[in-house]
Order: structure tokens, then sequence, then C-alpha cells
């Protein structure tokens, strides 16, 4: 087309107009968010001037090498005490907790959980039993250590616990660890876990519609949409299963109704049941939290105690002297072992399953060294952090059990392994108990060896998990 040609075209005055003033439009658009970032970032730099923290680029925040999170806190317990801000990019910020004073106070309001953290997830998330599905697990385990090499244990005791809790809340009947379907379910809770600590690190992330149209953003629709799945099954099979008069007259007398049972027959204060959504919610929370915080705990308190061979061989003996062969083991037993359980909250000291929670100050807060922060600021509790304080807890790398000894002092919210206060986790005891059980039965069949050429790094997810694995030997006692 000639130069005259293309010359003699001309937009429409409307369209041109229109153009004109979309483009000042979105000028302005810029500049007024620009400004806006500008002024938010200058108020967190005038809120937290108390808080000294490492340099970091006005831009970028503080730059901290992948999956080097935990060595990161651990430096600045050192050189900033009780608490340190941490710079996520230009004007997004959080302040680090590890102090258990510091704890105490934060743990002991009602702030909200930190809403730009948390909403990420929203769109997923009894003796005997326990007894049966770590056998089941064990049983397993005595074909594979026969062929004299490691296991990756975290797999397998995921879905152990997985087991677990599907039996003791959700009624189900069966065994997850035999059926292959739910090796889907716990690979889409790994993805999960993985892809939200991503994008809380990435600054274009924190935009859904961005986020949505971006691999990662397709790779978590695709994970939460099988976690749902999953979910929703476990409920149309329960409620299926209530159509039966036969097992609906079971469960009417039962002495305590399994947790979906309560669900399903619950109602809200309008006389209505609870929504098909209000239900796969409650569902997917209690789920996750009864089975991954659970295997993060056991697979390291394994860990623990294969590193620990003389606290290991203790236990054992404590638990032999209860047990016996343990062909039995009742809720009383479990408060008859204190060495062991000593050397479990020891392990959730050095490696506690969650590693850290968020809260978002609804009110100014002053702290006890008379340090002050502002409503509205991001705060971090690191439990890793907290447990990991050389000032808290002398020494803190060393596994010693005597912290817990009875009759020790110690500050009330020096040990979190399960948070604190008001929103602490209310499955702890359930959890507590359940590792109980698989250490004990656990002792009495096998020997735990670390495996020196694959030794686990910790990193941060939203529970403790290693980076290569956790690689174990098992020696069958004879």
């Amino acid at each position: 087309m000639s130069a005259s040609a293309l010359s003699s075209i001309r937009f429409p005055g409307s369209i041109y107009e229109f153009l004109q003033v979309a483009s000042v439009f979105s000028l302005l658009l810029l500049l007024f968010k620009t400004a806006q970032l500008y002024l938010h970032r200058q108020w967190l730099l005038s809120s937290t001037q108390q808080f000294p923290s490492p340099p970091s680029h006005w831009l970028f925040g503080h730059k901290i090498l992948k999956d080097q999170d935990l060595q990161d806190i651990l430096t600045r317990i050192k050189n900033f005490p009780s608490a340190c801000p941490q710079w996520l990019w230009g004007s997004k910020m959080r302040i680090q907790v590890y102090d258990p004073d510091y704890m105490k106070l934060i743990l002991g309001r009602s702030d909200p959980k930190a809403h730009g953290s948390y909403r990420f997830l929203a769109p997923w998330i009894v003796i005997e039993k326990f007894a049966g599905s770590l056998l089941l697990l064990q049983d397993k385990w005595e074909q594979i250590v026969g062929q004299d090499s490691t296991l990756e244990i975290f797999q397998h005791i995921t879905l152990m616990t997985l087991d677990t809790i599907m039996k003791c809340a959700f009624s189900h009947e069966g065994s997850v660890q035999l059926d292959r379907k739910y090796k889907s379910y716990i690979q889409a809770v790994d993805d999960l876990n993985n892809l939200f600590f991503l994008r809380v690190r990435n600054i274009f992330h924190q935009n859904d519609i961005i986020y949505r149209v971006s691999s990662n953003g397709c790779w978590a629709n695709s994970a939460c949409q099988l976690a749902h799945d999953h979910t929703d099954q476990v409920i149309k099979s329960r409620r299926s299963q209530l159509q039966d008069e036969e097992e609906l007259e079971k469960v009417k007398k039962k002495r305590r109704l399994d947790f979906l049972d309560i669900l399903l027959f619950a109602r809200m204060e309008n006389g209505r049941s609870l929504s098909d959504k209000d239900l796969r919610a409650e569902v997917d929370t209690f789920m996750f939290e009864g089975h991954d915080t659970t295997a993060s705990g056991i697979s390291w308190i394994f860990y623990a105690l294969a590193t620990n061979t003389e606290h290991q061989e203790r236990c054992r003996k404590e638990i032999q002297s209860l047990l016996g062969d343990g062909a039995s083991i009742t809720w009383n037993d479990l408060d008859k072992m204190p060495y062991t359980t000593m050397c479990i909250k020891e392990a959730l000291r050095i490696y506690p399953p969650v590693p850290s929670v968020s809260r978002e100050l609804s009110s100014p807060v002053t702290f006890p060294d008379g340090r002050s922060l502002p409503k509205g600021i991001h705060v971090m509790l690191s439990l890793y952090g907290l447990h990991h304080n050389p000032t808290v807890w002398p020494n803190p790398e060393v596994f010693d059990p005597s912290r817990f000894a009875p009759g020790s002092s110690r500050h009330s919210h020096s040990f979190l392994p399960f948070s604190g206060g008001a929103r602490n986790c209310i499955g702890k005891q359930f959890a507590m108990n359940e590792m109980k059980v698989a250490v004990a039965l656990t002792l009495l069949r096998f020997e735990l060896l670390p495996d020196p050429t694959r030794i686990p790094i910790p990193i941060p997810r939203i529970v403790l998990k290693s980076k290569n694995g956790i690689h174990l030997h098992l020696k069958k006692l004879q």
C-alpha cells in the first residue's frame, strides 16, 4: 500500500477520541497505582523503623537463595533479637517473629490469619485404627527392607496418616495404602504445598487473573480440582451409606460420631443443612491438617531417632517393658512412656511440622521491650526460628530430650509445634497420640538407621518437608 493511500486513512473521530481518553486514563491509573505503592512502602518503612534488618533492594526485597529460607532466619536470629522485617518485594513486607514473649503476646490476641497468604489456600483447603494403619505399613516395610536398601519414608508415612484420618474421621472402609487412586491425591497435596510457597514469593502472581493464566496457576487449578474431586467423593460415598436405614441406625447408636457424620447431621442457625461448598471446605481442611502435618512430624521424628541411636535404644527398652511384643496397645499405655514422649517433643522442637503461621494485626501492638507495630502489619510467627533460637534453647541443634524432662522449666511459649493461643491446632492431641503409637510400634519391629549418603535438607512449605526426601535404613529386629 502506497504512502499516499496510508495517509488517506483516518480513524473515525469517536474511536480516535476514545483511544486518547483510554490512553490518558491508563497513564493516570498507572501513576496512581505507583504513588499508592510508594506511599505504602514509606508507611511500612516508618512503621518498622524500630526493627532493623539486613540491607534489601527497593524493588526485589531481601534476596534469599532457593530453599535457604531456614538458614536465613537462623542468621537473622543471631543479628536481630526477637523480630526482624523481611521484604519480599517493593511494598510487600512481613515481620518475622522468633521470640517467646513476642509469640505469647501475638497468639494471645484475636488477630485474623494474614489474608494475603492464606487466601491462596482457600480454594483447597482412635487407637485401634491408628495401630491397624501402622501395622499395614510395617508389613509393607518388612517386604521392602528384606532387599537391604534404604527407604524414602515420607511418602509411605503420608499414605499411612491419610489412611488413619480417613478411617477415624470419615468412616472410610478399606485401605488407602492399598488403593492406588489415593496416590494422586497425595501428589496433588504435595503440588499445592509447593505452588503455594512459590506464589507467595512471586510479585506477579499476587494478582488472581495473572496467576490463573500462568503455568503455575494452571497447575495449581488442576491439583486443586483433583483434591476437590477426592473430597467430593468422600462426602458422596458417606451420604450414600447413610441412605441405608441399617447403617443410619448403627451411626445413631455410636457413642461418638465421626467428624464427617457430625458435619452431615449438622444444622446451621437457620435450620438448614450445611451446603456442599461448606462441607467440602471443612473436609478439605480437616483432611489436610489431619494427615500432612502428622506425616511430617512422624517422618522427622523417625529421622531424629535414627541419628541418635542411644536415645532410640532407650525408647525401645521403655516400650518393650510396657508393651512386650506390642500385640496390643491402649490409650492408657500412651501416658506410660515418658522418655519416648520426651524424645518425640525434642524431635518436634528441632523439626516443627508447621514451620510458621501468619497473622495480620487488627490493632496496634506494643511488645515487652517497648517496640511497637501499627494495625495492618503482616506478622509471620516463625516456629522454626523460635525452636532454634539459642537465647531460648541453648545449643538448639543438639538433640537433647532432657529439655522436656518432668519438672524442667521453660517459657510457656518456647515450644509451639502446634502453634498456640485461640487458633492452635484442634487436632494436636490426636496428632500426639498418633505419633506415640507410630514410634512405639515401629521401634518394636525395626531399628532405624540413617543413610549418610542422603542427609535430608529441611525446607519450609505449608509443612516442613525435605528437599531430597527422608531416607532411612530399616533393620528388622529378630
